[in-house]
């Protein structure tokens, strides 16, 4: 699986252009090797958030070559944000939840969180291993989480996502499981720099790719 984060900085006064442009973004539903696209608006900020989903990189990869041009610029955004940062890379784990599926998930998702991490030099095997033993089983067992994907961005930089229900369903996981979960992980041994978003995700923004093998 591949995963794409996108970082736009709308400029003021822009937000509506750039959300009936988002809008527009649903013309790639049929592109073949789509999981799904989401995203929303980082609260208090004029900061859009967006994560996609690929069944590989070569499918992202054929997208790009073929349809992302033209549907970008139908979507006539480019004068809306100010700065806009587009990382992409293969989706290492996949965190369970409530969800059957990645589709299903992003379909019932109204909250992204997302954690982009930057590691200290030597700590990425301890940093995956400690996503697999600490934090895949102890999300799961939080009311409300969806699913999840780690995605490596770079050599020192993952994006770990999870999907929720609702933010009061996040809330609850932060009070009863996160405490324990972040003294069990260890975070300062591995993070250097750790940049937090809870996005309320736009329901205009979704968009679903065609049902088919993943």
């Amino acid at each position: 699986m591949w995963g794409k984060w996108i970082d736009c900085r709308v400029r003021p006064g822009a937000r509506g252009v750039f959300a009936d442009g988002q809008r527009r973004w649903s013309a790639i539903s049929d592109q073949p090797g789509l999981i799904g696209q989401t995203g929303g608006w980082a609260p208090d900020s004029d900061r859009a958030l967006l994560l996609a989903l690929w069944a590989d990189e070569p499918a992202y990869r054929r997208f790009l070559r073929h349809r992302h041009d033209p549907v970008a610029d139908a979507a006539a955004q480019q004068g809306s944000w100010t700065a806009i940062e587009v990382a992409a890379g293969p989706v290492v784990l996949t965190l369970p939840g409530a969800a059957a599926s990645l589709p299903d998930a992003l379909a019932r998702a109204t909250v992204l969180r997302a954690a982009d991490c930057r590691l200290r030099p030597g700590r990425t095997g301890h940093f995956l291993d400690v996503q697999r033993r600490v934090w895949s089983p102890g999300m799961a067992q939080a009311d409300g989480m969806l699913a999840g994907t780690v995605t490596r961005l770079a050599a020192d930089r993952y994006l770990v996502t999870t999907l929720w229900t609702s933010p009061e369903a996040h809330r609850a996981y932060t009070t009863r499981l996160l405490p324990n979960l972040l003294a069990r992980a260890d975070v300062p041994a591995d993070v250097r720099e750790l940049t937090g978003h809870l996005v309320p995700l736009e329901p205009a923004w979704l968009v679903r790719g065609e049902p088919g093998p993943r």
